[in-house]
């Protein structure tokens, strides 16, 4: 628990101990860590240097601890300081990155990534660098990176970076991805199915892309794609896919498929009037509802379909047929 501000294992157990006991000998903090003397004088001269523990002055062989609210405290301070310092040398570090990278050379937009364990790693380092939105394929048959498995997305989820996820049918029934794809779902991650995706494909932010280069049997690569033509297009396919593709929910007999779309006949019969070039408020008019009701159901319908403006809704619903019954 203490790790983060530098103790190890056997420090922080040295420390627990000496604040649950105020202060205790050398011999019985070694018999109660279960440890030789030598090893518990180590960890306390550690604890001592960074202001946990003291001697005392009764005898040299006891140790005191100093109290947590305040020699914590201080151990805290510095290391926000020091990570404030890091963010700021980052953000330095990135502005001139930016600059210097305002007119990049073609070869510069692509990265090749050999490697098992480095496409792994750059895999991750692109979705831990996410701060908005990360968008993925997801194949049954993974090459360097398992498809669901990363334990990385909890800790993205509490920061508020959401995900959408287009996984192969062929995930459903593999007994891991089901328990991976409960887990995303329990984090409220949007996952959708499809029979087959056209590759493997994860996007962080709408700048970063990372597509296998080999199938397997070979040693494993892939390619990171910066901001540009092929990274919009690339944003396109996922976009394509994840429109055609089927909501997946958890419920409580598990894992199941939206069949169809979740709108009924108010829903259908406002896209119908909106379609035919009728405003929200007129809508709401014509159909006695209120304003705010009609703007909330195209809203839901918009999170439903995965599109971002009514124009893209509207070709939705043409393309699905959800007009094709004519307003009451």
């Amino acid at each position: 628990m203490l790790a983060a501000i530098g103790l190890d294992e056997r420090q922080e157990a040295a420390y627990r101990a000496l604040v649950t006991t105020g202060a205790a000998e050398l011999s019985l903090l070694a018999r109660r860590l279960a440890v030789p003397e030598a090893e518990a004088e180590h960890a306390l001269r550690r604890l001592e240097q960074r202001g946990l523990v003291a001697p005392s002055s009764s005898r040299s062989d006891r140790w005191v601890a100093a109290p947590p609210g305040v020699a914590l405290g201080a151990l805290l301070s510095e290391q926000r300081h020091e990570l404030e310092q890091a963010e700021l040398a980052s953000a330095l570090l990135a502005e001139q990155y930016r600059a210097d990278a305002a007119e990049p050379a073609a070869h510069d937009l692509v990265e090749v990534v050999t490697g098992a364990s480095a496409v792994s790693h750059r895999f991750h380092q692109l979705q831990l660098g996410a701060t908005s939105e990360v968008c993925a394929l997801v194949t049954g048959k993974p090459i360097a990176v398992s498809g669901m498995e990363n334990e990385s997305e909890e800790r993205m989820a509490m920061r508020g970076v959401r995900y959408r996820v287009v996984i192969e049918r062929d995930v459903l029934s593999s007994p891991s991805g089901i328990t991976e794809l409960s887990a995303a779902l329990s984090r409220d991650e949007q996952c959708r199915v499809t029979d087959r995706v056209p590759t493997k494909l994860m996007i962080a932010d709408a700048t970063l892309a990372m597509v296998p280069l080999s199938g397997r049997g070979t040693e494993p690569a892939a390619l990171v794609i910066h901001s540009s033509g092929l990274l919009e297009s690339l944003m396109g396919l996922f976009e394509a896919v994840w429109r055609d593709a089927m909501p997946l929910r958890l419920g409580a007999g598990g894992i199941s498929e939206e069949h169809g779309p979740d709108a009924d006949s108010t829903d259908l019969e406002i896209l119908s009037l909106l379609l035919a070039g009728l405003t929200d408020a007129s809508v709401a008019k014509q159909l006695d509802l209120g304003l705010r009701t009609v703007q909330r159901r195209v809203k839901g319908l918009m999170e439903l379909t995965g599109v971002t403006t009514r124009l893209q809704l509207g070709w939705h619903a043409y393309e699905r047929g959800w007009v094709a019954r004519a307003p009451r």
